[in-house]
């Protein structure tokens, strides 16, 4: 998992879709995930409930 967390934050750095504003602070709190075991858990979650909030509106758009 450390690997994806890295691979993430690899392409978040070449991203044209993520705001230059952000991406430090994405960046950041990725890579205390990182080096923290049980923040490995808390990625997928976040990223779980991040995905239902958004979801709805990806579908109203017809993108998913």
């Amino acid at each position: 998992m450390k690997q994806k967390i890295e691979e993430t934050i690899e392409h978040i750095e070449h991203s044209d879709q993520i705001s230059q504003e952000i991406k430090p602070a994405v960046i950041e709190k990725l890579k205390e995930w990182k080096e923290e075991e049980n923040a490995i858990n808390d990625v997928a979650v976040r990223l779980e409930q991040w995905w239902a909030e958004i979801e709805p509106i990806f579908a109203e758009l017809g993108w998913v």
